[in-house]
C-alpha cells in the first residue's frame, strides 16, 4: 500500500473533527474508516464506525469551545501499518492536546486505530 493512500484516509478522518457541520460527519468518517473500525483510545475500546462518530462529535462539543484538529507530522508507513502526529486547540488559546495515532488499513480504509494523546512520562 502506498503512503498516500493512507495520508488520504487519515486526512478525511482528521477531517472529520472539523467538519462545517455534524451532518457532515458520519459521511467523512465512511470514507475513511471501514465500517468495523476498532478504535483503542485514552476511553477504552470502540468498534465500528457510530462509535468512532460519538468519539468526534464529542471531541467536537468540547466545553472550551469548537477546536481545531490538525495533522502535525507527515505519514510513517511501514506496509500496511501508519503513524501520524496530531493536535487539538481550542479557540483563543483554550486546552491544547498533542498525540500520536497508529492505524492499520485494509483496502486503504482505516480498521484500526490507537489513539496516543499527550506526551510519554521521560524514563526513570
Amino acid at each position: 500500500m502506498h503512503a498516500d493512500t493512507a495520508q488520504s484516509a487519515i486526512d478525511t478522518f482528521i477531517s472529520a473533527f472539523n467538519a462545517s457541520d455534524d451532518a457532515y460527519v458520519t459521511s467523512l468518517l465512511s470514507m475513511a474508516l471501514t465500517s468495523d473500525v476498532v478504535l483503542w483510545g485514552p476511553l477504552g475500546r470502540s468498534e465500528g464506525i457510530e462509535a468512532v462518530e460519538r468519539f468526534v462529535l464529542d471531541i467536537r462539543r468540547h466545553p472550551a469551545g469548537p477546536g481545531t484538529m490538525v495533522r502535525c507530522s507527515g505519514v510513517d508507513m511501514p506496509d500496511e501499518w501508519a503513524r501520524y502526529r496530531w493536535v487539538f486547540t481550542t479557540p483563543d488559546g483554550g486546552p491544547r492536546l498533542a498525540g500520536t495515532d497508529v492505524v492499520h488499513l485494509r483496502r486503504g480504509l482505516i480498521d484500526q486505530m490507537i489513539v496516543f494523546a499527550g506526551d510519554l512520562a521521560p524514563a526513570v
